[in-house]
């Protein structure tokens, strides 16, 4: 068992524009970060740019490669040849068999990301449908800053303080009896309180952290 956070390593296969995002964001937060894709020119790219720490040039379809280069040790994979659905499925099933514990995969359309589930896919992510549905809350609900899904009815939301909630303590909006809802944090000028007191009093322009149902959030007065 590895003693520090940072000893955690990670594989990323298939090095496109959310590949290479992925495994650059890694290593600049210091992770060991093992890059492969079957185009050449992209893995010498890769390491050209000191992206990676090792990067391979193989065909994520043969187990035999992926052990070779070492895959099937990593802590935690990320395959990211979503564009590429025989291939994503087949590369996603062989890490899986291959013994990684943690497998992260991304999916072009629904029906991929079921079948990425149903072989083993730990994680699944469909950039482009995640992107669509945030685009549009932010337009119909310009109140919510950020929002993290628990899951499809449930969310953690960081939202901007409603006007007539200013001024107020989070006792006397009642937030849990008439929303439902429950305060993580509370924020003024760019600063997080968290786990608030009851008697926090909550400041015009500041943001508020709240989880609870999504139908419940929709009731907020943002």
């Amino acid at each position: 068992m590895r003693s520090n956070v940072k000893d955690k390593q990670f594989a990323v296969i298939g090095l496109g524009r959310f590949g290479r995002a992925v495994a650059a964001t890694l290593h600049k937060q210091g992770y060991d970060v093992l890059c492969v894709d079957s185009d050449e020119a992209r893995v010498a790219q890769i390491l050209a740019d000191r992206i990676a720490s090792h990067a391979r040039q193989l065909d994520s379809t043969q187990p035999a490669a992926l052990r070779e280069a070492g895959i099937f040790e990593q802590d935690t994979v990320i395959v990211a040849i979503g564009n590429y659905v025989q291939e994503s499925i087949i590369t996603t099933l062989n890490v899986k068999e291959g013994g990684v514990p943690h497998v992260v995969a991304k999916a072009s359309s629904e029906i991929h990301m079921k079948l990425l589930k149903k072989v083993g896919a730990d994680h699944v992510v469909f950039p482009e449908h995640e992107t669509g549905c945030a685009l549009a809350r932010s337009l119909t609900t310009p109140g919510i800053l950020d929002r993290f899904e628990l899951d499809p009815d449930n969310s953690i939301v960081e939202v901007i303080i409603p006007e007539h909630f200013a001024g107020k303590t989070i006792s006397e909006l009642r937030l849990r009896s008439s929303f439902g809802l429950n305060v993580l944090a509370v924020s003024q000028d760019g600063k997080f309180e968290i786990n608030p007191p009851p008697e926090k009093r909550l400041g015009k322009g500041g943001a508020m952290v709240v989880i609870g149902a999504n139908q419940d959030i929709n009731r907020l007065p943002i």
